[in-house]
């Protein structure tokens, strides 16, 4: 019987199952034993279970080797021969070390001694093939949860716990965690290419490293990497913030929006600050954008009035499951499927959840209106509080609020882009597609142009404004409320 051909087809499958390209083929190993020497095979594990076997090896058999195969398993014997089931069987201990296996391999006649070699060599190829396919597991679920203890860490962060990062963290604090001050950059790249880039370009394993960078769970083209402030890598072109503008600058299919420094308590800040830099970026040359806004409206309001109209505005939503508190402020910033991802629930459980709160508040949150109002509710409601204010906000607070001096300036400020453009037609898109709640169709129709028209004009206002407007996110929410304290000033 010609081995040559075999052992060369051994090494062969051995070659293309440890490497990349194709998974582990054990059966097929076996099979063609069985083709090239009649014998049958069977690789039997720890527990006594046969993990990879040929037809002619049944349940019988081994019930009849469960002596021998206890023997061996047990390291008592190394090898064994037996008849079983009418068929000539040899036993072979492959690895004496825990966990142990054995190979079986039984034929109708005695085996010869080319037989039994070639079979050996059988064994060890899908012993070592399996061992390759079981490292291959432990690492895709290591990787697995260090993703996901990432994404634990940044939602953290995103909720200001940086008390609650740490603790998620075992060992050692990460090094990101002991930094001032952070960026937030947001890498917009083809969605097929973001886990190599990940993996390419995280500085550590699991959470070690000096920086983090997380597969956005909402949007599959982001990549969200935070980057202490005082990286000198960046100084020197080898930080990841300088890479990743690297990566940007030589390929035109990516996007790269920087927010400023943050402390780490307000990361959710800086991550809104680079959504809406990654939108500018996305339609200016170079592609790269920091950003370049203005103070939050929430914080210009005057504290005390600005704390009782909050509580007011929230105050249905006390009587809520607090996760259905949880879901509506998601669904403030990310689309309803977002929000399903990032939570691990259906969007059907999200809907279930907002209606509630509809009903709480007597609103429809698909009302952008209703929408930018509630945002700046929670917004201020997440600011410091001080005392002396009135118990409750009278009647028109918002208006009252909006109509101070330092709203007016902030709209002014805001909307300072869009009036040195000189463009009429895009300050009545902006009011259109506003008075449509969003909807370009609707925006369109209203000014009897097409919806393509629309949309571009809107883009070259997030390029401008330095904010995201067609994800009717927080960007479109300090839109509202600039035009409507615009539309009001004197």
């Amino acid at each position: 019987m010609p081995t040559s051909p075999m052992l060369d087809d051994l090494l062969r499958r051995l070659r293309s199952g440890v490497s990349q390209d194709a998974p582990p083929q054990p059966q097929r190993v076996a099979d063609r034993l069985l083709q090239e020497t009649g014998a049958d095979i069977a690789l039997i594990n720890a527990d006594g279970e046969a993990e990879v076997a040929t037809s002619g090896i049944t349940g019988g058999v081994l019930a009849a080797l469960e002596p021998v195969l206890t023997q061996l398993l047990g390291g008592q014997v190394a090898a064994a021969a037996t008849q079983a089931g009418g068929m000539h069987v040899r036993c072979e201990l492959l690895r004496r070390d825990a966990p142990r296996t054995v190979l079986v391999v039984a034929a109708g006649s005695p085996l010869t001694r080319e037989a039994i070699t070639l079979a050996s060599h059988t064994g060890t190829v899908i012993d070592t093939l399996r061992r390759v396919h079981h490292a291959d597991t432990v690492a895709d679920r290591y990787r697995y949860a260090a993703g996901r203890l990432r994404v634990g860490l940044f939602m953290a962060l995103m909720a200001g716990d940086v008390t609650l990062a740490r603790r998620m963290t075992v060992g050692a604090v990460p090094p990101l965690l002991d930094a001032e001050r952070v960026r937030v950059h947001l890498l917009y790249c083809p969605p097929s290419e973001r886990d190599s880039i990940a993996a390419t370009y995280q500085d550590g394993p699991g959470d070690r490293g000096r920086s983090l960078i997380v597969r956005c769970p909402v949007y599959e083209p982001h990549l969200i990497c935070l980057v202490p402030d005082d990286d000198g890598g960046d100084r020197d072109g080898s930080g990841l913030g300088a890479v990743l503008r690297s990566l940007v600058r030589h390929d035109p299919r990516y996007a790269l929006g920087i927010s400023e420094p943050q402390p780490l308590q307000a990361t959710a800040e800086g991550y809104e600050q680079a959504r809406h830099a990654l939108a500018a970026a996305r339609h200016t040359t170079g592609r790269t954008a920091p950003y370049h806004g203005h103070a939050p409206l929430a914080g210009l309001l005057p504290r005390a009035q600005a704390g009782a109209w909050s509580r007011a505005v929230l105050a249905p939503l006390d009587t809520l499951p607090r996760f259905t508190v949880d879901v509506t402020r998601l669904a403030l910033t990310f689309p309803r499927l977002g929000v399903a991802r990032l939570l691990g629930i259906s969007r059907n459980t999200v809907t279930a959840h907002l209606r509630r709160a509809e009903d709480a508040i007597g609103a429809d949150l698909h009302d952008i209106h209703v929408r930018a109002d509630l945002a700046l509710a929670m917004a201020v409601s997440g600011l410091p509080a001080v005392g002396g204010g009135p118990d409750g906000p009278p009647q028109g607070a918002l208006d009252a609020l909006l109509a101070t001096e330092e709203a007016d300036a902030w709209a002014r400020a805001f909307l300072k882009p869009v009036e040195d453009r000189a463009d009429p037609h895009l300050r009545s898109t902006l009011r259109a597609w506003v008075g449509a709640g969003g909807d370009a169709q609707r925006a369109a129709r209203g000014l009897a142009v097409s919806r393509t028209t629309v949309r571009s004009r809107m883009r070259t206002a997030e390029r401008l404004l330095n904010r995201d407007l067609l994800a009717l996110g927080p960007g479109t929410h300090d839109l509202v409320h600039a035009l409507r304290i615009a539309d009001r000033a004197p």
